[in-house]
């Protein structure tokens, strides 16, 4: 647990996919766990793929997505834990290739290093998903101890509906030993 903060602190990585809209549900669940959040977003994930004035009001707290600089303090604590919901295939390969050009892929990078326990949730067509340097690139991650939730591809079901994203799903895999 962070020193800074009397309730273990939760970064959640949000992508740019349309089912960010209800990252949310993500945050309601985390602060029922009795996580404190914040929320860092990809540039794109900021250009509304979800309610950011909503969400920093559920946070209390501004959501991140380009980096401070050197002079300002820092608004986050150390994360205790990182849950990157929905993690596309832009953030998965870049993660992997360890392309750190926004605040979030940097973020994700440097948890590797800081051992900080990591669950995402992918949100990946199942065209992009059967392209081979997004194999390669959850193995890797894998590798680097990333606990993976089960693809989501959004693809409506044989009923039309689309199935749900499973944000609590990201919880459970963190309380994973």
């Amino acid at each position: 647990m962070t020193e800074q903060a009397e309730k273990p602190f939760l970064y959640v990585v949000v992508c740019a996919a349309g089912i960010a809209a209800d990252v949310s549900k993500l945050i309601t669940a985390a602060q029922e766990r009795d996580w404190e959040v914040g929320v860092i977003a990809t540039p794109v994930a900021m250009n509304g793929f979800f309610d950011t004035a909503a969400v920093q009001a559920q946070t209390g707290r501004p959501i991140r997505s380009a980096w401070r600089t050197p002079g300002d303090p820092r608004p986050f604590p150390p994360p205790d834990a990182v849950v990157v919901a929905p993690a596309t295939f832009n953030t998965v390969n870049k993660w992997a290739a360890g392309l750190a050009d926004t605040l979030a892929v940097a973020t994700l990078c440097e948890t590797y290093g800081l051992g900080v326990p990591v669950a995402a949730l992918p949100c990946v067509a199942d065209a992009l998903a059967a392209h081979p340097a997004y194999r390669d690139s959850l193995v890797r991650l894998r590798g680097m101890g990333v606990r993976f939730g089960e693809p989501y591809s959004g693809e409506p079901e044989e009923d039309g509906r689309r199935p749900e994203f499973g944000w609590e799903r990201a919880l459970d895999l963190l309380e994973r030993r």
